[in-house]
Formats: structure tokens, sequence, C-alpha cells
């Protein structure tokens, strides 16, 4: 075996991420996009509204979802092809780009609904890649030790730009109407570019023989994948191996994927060489369509992700209905109205909030799998009872809760994600859970809102969170998962 050219950094060199100017850089610009993005929605919403009837406006604001769900297998791909802060800088740039023109022609003229539609499938078809590439960038800019606590940065950040972000496109829908807000979402989102050009990235792992490709941006060593990996990833250190065919083949990957992987990453990618390793210019490179089917297999082959993205998956689809549609109609229903539906997703928010701190604070929680499961169990359990509080301060205390255990659950299943997974693989990983938490969870909003008109929201709640909760008897029962741990 070859010796990599760059050598592993051990987890004690590495700042923590609170401290990195790094990862504070890539944070400030995710955040600032984020809150551009909360205010296009409300600039988006309150112009289709003024366009048009109720029921347009709403069209408006659903089509964007399409391309997202068809297309986001295919952005993950593009995110592990070409690089993840390329995408996320190109994303961001064609977001800024087509946001300020939609304002500036509301300044000029009143072009109606088909504008909007047409901003609304542009922003969706962005986002379907700019999404992966968000969720592979963490791995890029800083340590595996440290990716749990940017996990919990991440989350204050989109805390921060749900809290910020509707105040602020009000502010500009107050001062100059439509226009004026999406000018204001077009200049946040410009933000994000300059401090996203100065993120210095990390180079992936690499040997002689078909190692992980880089993407050529990297001025960081690599973190070397060396800082003590749970489950299979373990298995795959003891190998001593590098190489993302090697990986697959730890996991009991088909000879003949790890071939074309190897010949892959072997065919004209930039990034380092092993010493002495020539590039053969002759291996043809993968298609994008093999690279997916890669990406799927390595997936179904992991025995940590595979069930984690299960996991993931019927947490989403417990969790979704009940607190959007169906808080909305018990709101209704118990007449607190939307102030006290505003508390209550308050003491959501707040829950949450905790939980990123916690992760932010700490950096690692021991157990990561076992709490994970804990934390989805209970937050299932205090889901179904929210319909069944017997008061609005009650129903507050118990959103408080809902959020804390959602927040810690869902800030460990990312971190595991982000930890488990091959730094090759994570768009495409990150791909396939943008497709859930996007794609499939949102379907079950209208599902939620018929069910309650026909059983009520009693019932309701109750089987969204025994769906919720098979979540984490799916990390029970799942060996690897359960006994998975954040890297020291």
């Amino acid at each position: 075996m070859t010796a990599t050219l760059i050598p592993p950094v051990h987890a004690a060199a590495d700042k923590p991420a609170h401290r990195d100017s790094n990862v504070l850089r890539w944070l400030g610009a995710y955040t600032a996009s984020m809150v551009g993005d909360n205010v296009y929605y409300l600039a988006l919403s309150w112009a289709a509204v003024q366009a048009g009837t109720p029921s347009q406006a709403g069209l408006v604001m659903a089509v964007s979802a399409v391309p997202r769900a068809l297309l986001m297998l295919g952005g993950g791909v593009v995110a592990d092809r070409f690089g993840p802060r390329r995408v996320v800088i190109g994303s961001d740039a064609v977001r800024c780009a087509a946001v300020l023109a939609v304002a500036a022609l509301l300044f000029a003229a009143s072009p109606g609904l088909w504008l909007l539609a047409l901003l609304a499938v542009l922003f969706g078809t962005v986002d379907a890649v700019f999404m992966p590439a968000v969720g592979a960038l963490p791995a890029r800019v800083t340590g595996r030790d440290q990716l749990a606590r940017v996990q919990g940065m991440r989350g204050l950040a989109v805390r921060f730009a749900n809290v910020v972000g509707a105040p602020l496109g009000g502010l500009g829908v107050a001062l100059g109407g439509a226009a004026a807000a999406f000018g204001l979402a077009g200049l946040l989102i410009a933000v994000s570019v300059p401090l996203l050009i100065s993120v210095r990235m990390r180079d992936l792992p690499t040997d002689g023989e078909g190692g992980l490709p880089s993407d050529g941006e990297g001025d960081l060593p690599t973190d070397g994948q060396g800082d003590g990996k749970a489950s299979g990833a373990a298995d795959r250190e003891a190998d001593g191996k590098a190489s993302g065919a090697a990986d697959r083949e730890a996991d009991g990957k088909a000879g003949a994927a790890a071939d074309r992987e190897a010949d892959r990453k072997a065919g004209g990618e930039a990034g380092p060489r092993s010493m002495g390793a020539a590039p053969d210019t002759a291996a043809p490179r993968a298609t994008p369509w093999q690279d997916l089917r890669d990406g799927l297999r390595y997936i179904r082959g992991h025995r940590v992700l595979a069930p984690l993205l299960v996991a993931i998956a019927l947490g989403d689809l417990g969790f979704v209905g009940p607190l959007n549609v169906g808080l909305t109609l018990l709101a209704e229903q118990r007449g607190w109205g939307a102030s006290g539906m505003g508390w209550v997703l308050s003491g959501f928010g707040t829950g949450a909030g905790v939980a990123a701190l916690l992760l932010t604070v700490r950096g690692r929680l021991p157990h990561a799998g076992r709490l994970a499961a804990v934390a989805i169990l209970a937050g299932s359990v205090a889901i179904g009872a929210l319909a069944y509080a017997p008061s609005l301060a009650a129903a507050v205390g118990t959103a408080l809760l809902v959020g804390l255990l959602a927040g810690l659950s869902g800030a460990l299943c990312g971190a595991l994600l982000q930890t488990q997974a091959d730094p090759a693989y994570l768009g495409r990983v990150s791909s396939v859970a943008g497709i859930v938490s996007l794609g499939f969870a949102p379907l079950s909003m209208p599902l939620s809102a018929a069910a309650i008109g026909w059983w009520g929201t009693g019932p309701v709640f109750v089987t969204s969170a025994a769906v919720c909760g098979l979540g984490g008897v799916v990390v029970l029962c799942s060996g690897p998962l359960r006994r998975a741990q954040l890297p020291r």
C-alpha cells in the first residue's frame, strides 16, 4: 500500500469549531443565506397574494417543491463530482441574481403571477443542487471531531434565520413593497458569496488505488479519517485504508462497483495523488448515472447510514404533519387563536434552540446512537400528548419539550450522518436525506389535515407520534447504529 501524499492530522490539532475563523466564515455565509431565504419566501408569498387569488398564491408557493424533489438526487451527484464549495457558491450566485432581477422588474412594472411562478421554479431547481452541497460542506471545513459541534452551530443559525427573517421581510414589504423585500433577500444572499470564497477547504484523503476524489479547492490538510471511527467506519480504519474503494469493500460492496469507483477517481479528477503513483489517463470517468447508482449502493450497504436514513425518514413523516397543519387546526379547535399558536410555536423553537446550543457547547454527547433513540421515543410521546394538553400553558410546555427532544435527536442524527459518511459521498447521502425531508414529509401535511377532519386531532397526533417513534425503534434494532459514537 502506498503512502498518502498528505499526512493525517490528529483531532487535537483542530481548533474548536466555535473558535475557528474558517468555520465561522462558513457559518456567517450559511446564516446570511438562510436569512435571505426566509425574507425571499415572505416576499414571494406577499407578492403572489397581491397578484392573484389565495389559491393561485398557494400554487406559486408550492411549485418550487416539484423540481427540488425531482432533482435532489442529481444535485447530490453534482456536489460530489464538482466539490461542495463550488456548487454552493454557484448556487448562491444564481439565486442572488434571480431574486435581484425579479426585484428590478417589480420596481419597473407589475409582470404578474407568471414571473413569480418562474422564480419559484428556478429557486426550487437551484435548491436541488444547493441543499446537498450544503450538507456535504461541513466535513470539508473542519475535523471529524468537530462535526457534531458544527451541526449544533448550524441548528442555531437556522433558528436565528427563522426568528430574524420574517421581521426583516415584513420591514422590506412595509418600506417598499414586494420589490424592496426581494431586493433585501438578494442582498442577504449576496453577502454569503464572498464569505464562501474565503473559506478554506480540506482535501479528501487519497492513495494510488482509487482514492477519494478532491475538488482541488483545499489548502488545509486532511483529517485523515483516523480520529476513532465508530462501527462500520472503525472496520475500515482497522484495515488502514483511506480509499473509497476500500471503504466499500469493508462494507461488503460488490467488486464491480469498487472497480468503477477506482477507475473514476483515477481518471482525471483534480486532487493530490500518492507519491510515485501516476494517474491512469486511459481509464474512463464514470458517468453521472453511474455515480448516482454507486452512491445509492454505498448507502444501502452501509451498516449505520442505511438504518439512520430510515429513522430520519420516519421521524420527519411523523413530525411534519402535526407540527404544521395539525397545530393550526388544534389551536382553532381549542380557541387559542393565532396568538396562542404563536406561543406554542415559540415553545417549540426555544426547545430546539436549546438542543442546538447544547451540542454547540458540548461538541460531543456520549452514546450518540442510544441517546438519539431515546430522544426520538420520548419526543414521539410528547407529540402525542400535545393534542391532549388541557390548557394553552400546558401546550406551550409540551411544545418546549417536543422542540428540545426533536432538536436533540435531529442534531444527533445529523452529526452521525456527517461523521459516518465517507466525505466523497456526503453530497449523495445528503440528497437522500433531503428527498425524505423536503419531498416525502410535506406530503403528510394534506393527509394530516384530511385525517383530522375525519377523526379529530387526538387520534391523528397519536398516529403521527407512533410513526415518529418507529424511527427510535429502528435505531434500537440496528446494532451498529445503536452503538454508534461521535468522534472524540
